[in-house]
């Protein structure tokens, strides 16, 4: 483990260096890891796991779209891939990664093929952190760890294959065998990990759901919102409205920040935009930070898990969210951004 200083603030984070590829084979060389889900992040960190070396089966229930979708992936079926029951049986890791609802109801039958030594992984705190409200009380006998890729799956295995890393979390609740640390560090490395660095499942609950329902889905979308419809009610057109509130954010501005900071995107642009980005950005987080004290109690009080815990087991739930992003993707704004995006230069060339 070393330690790093971001903005003189000391953290213990795992690197590359000092854990390479090589040293996580090592360390699993003997384990069984089986990927319980194949939706969200089951693919991805299953692929890689896979390409990187490791011992990895797949447990996913028959007949689904998601069986399907591993035998597409390559999954043999009785050889690597195997009925949720089977494939815990044989494992001597299990990578939970069911929906928050489905480990609800998959918990009994994944309890019971937790014997001793073994390891129970999740990507997300939510299970463990709200246990009471779960029901998810692993046994004391087995390791229970986390390891949290910081994007989604699909993120997580585009960016393996393209040679780079997605940074994670990781989180040792559990340690029953002494080797909780080495376990967890090595499947972040086994998974596509760029670097991980240390919390607690409660941390990581926290900001997550506090990072999803703000900066990275949910206030984005509404600040979208109300800039395209304020442009759009003062006589912008679709086109313009929608290339100045979420076209050149993602394609232009965007990729510069993540590449050098926000410091150096604002100091490469015009001394104009430079100027009015620092006047109004002080009154953006001083509107905003009431709402996000709000979003982070109603977090830490259990008030969203349990909202997600009631709405999501729900049998009409697939129907009515397929009602709201229906709406979504149907609105104007979105309407604008198809065609935007089928304007784009590397689309014609394509296609051509």
């Amino acid at each position: 483990m070393a330690q790093l200083n971001f903005g003189g603030v000391e953290e213990n984070v795992a690197t590359r260096d000092e854990f390479p590829l090589e040293k996580a084979r090592e360390v699993l060389k003997n384990e069984t890891i089986a990927i319980i889900g194949y939706g969200v992040q089951g693919p991805g960190q299953s692929l890689n796991l896979r390409d990187n070396g490791f011992n990895v089966i797949v447990g996913q229930r028959s007949p689904s779209k998601s069986w399907d979708k591993a035998v597409n992936d390559g999954w043999v079926p009785g050889e690597t891939l195997f009925s949720i029951e089977e494939a815990c049986e044989k494992a001597t890791i299990i990578q939970y990664l069911l929906s928050d609802a489905a480990q609800i109801a998959c918990w009994e039958t994944v309890k019971s093929y937790l014997t001793p030594g073994k390891a129970l992984y999740f990507s997300h705190g939510f299970a463990i952190t709200y246990k009471e409200r779960t029901g998810i009380i692993p046994p004391a006998d087995v390791d229970v760890i986390l390891a949290a890729p910081k994007g989604s799956g699909t993120s997580l295995r585009r960016m393996f294959l393209e040679g780079r890393g997605l940074n994670s979390s990781y989180a040792i609740f559990q340690d029953a065998t002494g080797r909780a640390y080495e376990r967890v560090v090595a499947l972040g490395v086994g998974i596509g990990s760029g670097y991980l660095f240390e919390t607690t499942f409660k941390k990581e609950v926290y900001s997550d759901l506090t990072g999803e329902r703000g900066t990275l889905m949910g206030a984005i979308q509404g600040i979208f919102e109300a800039q395209y419809n304020v442009l759009r009610k003062r006589g912008h057109s679709p086109s313009e409205a929608f290339n100045e509130t979420v076209e050149e954010l993602t394609q232009s501005l965007m990729p510069l920040v993540a590449e050098n900071g926000m410091d150096w995107m604002y100091a490469n642009c015009s001394t104009t935009a430079q100027r009015g980005a620092l006047d109004w950005k002080n009154k953006f987080r001083d509107a905003v930070s009431p709402v996000f004290e709000e979003l982070y109690d109603s977090v830490a009080s259990g008030n969203e898990a349990q909202r997600s815990i009631d709405t999501n087991s729900q049998a009409d739930y697939r129907v009515k969210l397929d009602a709201e992003l229906k709406e979504l993707r149907e609105s104007e704004m979105w309407q604008a951004g198809k065609v935007v995006r089928s304007l784009r230069p590397e689309r014609q060339e394509v296609e051509a």
